[in-house]
């Protein structure tokens, strides 16, 4: 209904205020201040008990001040780091414990964790059938990657990071809130196709996961830095790396391949090991015993030249005696392993003159025959005839 007809057409006209305008000229009028007053005053009244006085007001609204001014406590976790925004800028970091800021819409505080370590797959995901279970779903448009030698090759890996200053985070992050690992995700794609573009397959495959890991981390680590997103990447995983599935199977032939000839040279490298140390105590062995007998050899010689020398010194002080001496030494040696038969002279005559050899003994040599002549002296002849 409009302001000029308030009484339906009947009364008097009346203004907003619910005064009819003045001056009869039917004009708007700017509303009675004192008047609105006044109006609002009957109506506290009409809600405070016991009536409504300009000291209750004081109060009242120093009341709401104190409650405002202690809505500016606020509490920081043990995980957490305290961002404080004045009129949305950022002002201040506080730290654990129960902190105070200016009322809200002066100052308002933000309270990410920055201890917890997240983790981000790329290349694959987590997905949950009909049956509750979680399996793994390979991501090609994330785990595909060109190598250096151009090939393909299929890398899952996950990136663990930390939140190391949550001003630079929530400031110099796309959507901190909504989608804090956007960014994280971006940078570790980017950082592991780069590193894969400068390696061979082969190597990737085999002996360089871990410096691939390294490398990835390191460069992450420079970019987030070059952004100020106020992350630090801890570690990047690798779960797997693999050719394509058409020519998987045919990478793990050369796999096995190789690791047939690494085990191969693992046990000849042992053969060899075990092999050279024996060849060497044998060389030395055999050179010790050579010099052992050449030591010997020198030490029979010396010792044979010594004695005799110390003969013939003898034999030139006393030829004869020397000689005589010699002469028994060397028959004495030579029949002392013989059997020999010994006859008396007075019983000569009655000794056969022949004695076969048998009858002295199995060890009596066959071509020995003992006689005993006439003389006073026995003699040992040979079978020839020879005496001696």
């Amino acid at each position: 209904m409009p302001w000029t007809n308030q009484t339906g057409g009947n009364g008097p006209t009346r203004g907003p205020w619910g005064r009819p305008p003045q001056g009869g000229g039917g004009g708007n009028r700017p509303p009675d201040l004192e008047e609105l007053l006044r109006r609002s005053q009957e109506r506290l009244r009409g809600i405070l008990p016991g009536g409504f006085t300009t000291g209750s007001l004081l109060i009242l609204l120093l009341g709401i001040v104190v409650v405002w001014l202690f809505s500016g406590f606020y509490f920081v976790g043990a995980r957490e780091q305290g961002i404080v925004l004045r009129f949305g800028k950022y002002v201040a970091r506080t730290a654990p414990g129960l902190n105070y800021h200016l009322p809200w819409p002066i100052e308002t505080v933000e309270t990410p964790e920055v201890t917890r370590e997240n983790q981000i797959n790329i290349g694959y995901g987590q997905v949950t059938d009909t049956n509750g279970q979680t399996n793994t779903e390979d991501l090609p448009e994330e785990s595909l990657m060109l190598t250096g030698d151009e090939n393909i090759v299929d890398v899952n890996f996950t990136v663990y990071w930390v939140i190391k200053d949550a001003g630079a985070f929530l400031f110099n992050v796309e959507n901190p809130q909504d989608n804090p690992d956007a960014v994280i995700k971006a940078v570790a794609e980017s950082a592991m196709r780069e590193v894969v573009g400068q390696n061979q397959i082969e190597r990737i495959l085999t002996q360089d996961r871990e410096p691939v890991q390294i490398q990835v981390r390191n460069l992450m680590q420079k970019t987030l830095d070059e952004y100020g997103a106020g992350v630090t990447v801890t570690r990047v995983q690798m779960q797997k790396v693999d050719p394509p599935l058409e020519v998987i199977s045919a990478y793990r032939d050369v796999q096995a391949a190789r690791a047939d000839q690494e085990r191969l040279r693992n046990e000849a490298e042992a053969y060899a090991n075990k092999i050279i140390p024996e060849a060497r105590g044998q060389a030395a062995r055999i050179v010790q015993e050579a010099q052992a007998y050449k030591q010997q050899v020198i030490a029979e010689a010396s010792g044979e030249a010594k004695r005799f020398v110390s003969v013939y010194d003898e034999y030139r002080k006393a030829p004869d005696v020397t000689r005589k001496r010699m002469y028994l030494e060397t028959m004495s040696r030579l029949l002392a392993p013989m059997s020999k038969v010994i006859v008396d002279e007075n019983a000569a005559k009655n000794i056969i003159p022949y004695l076969p050899p048998q009858a002295l003994g199995k060890s009596a040599p066959e071509n020995v025959t003992v006689t005993a002549p006439s003389a006073a002296v026995p003699s040992v002849s040979n079978a020839d005839g020879s005496g001696q």
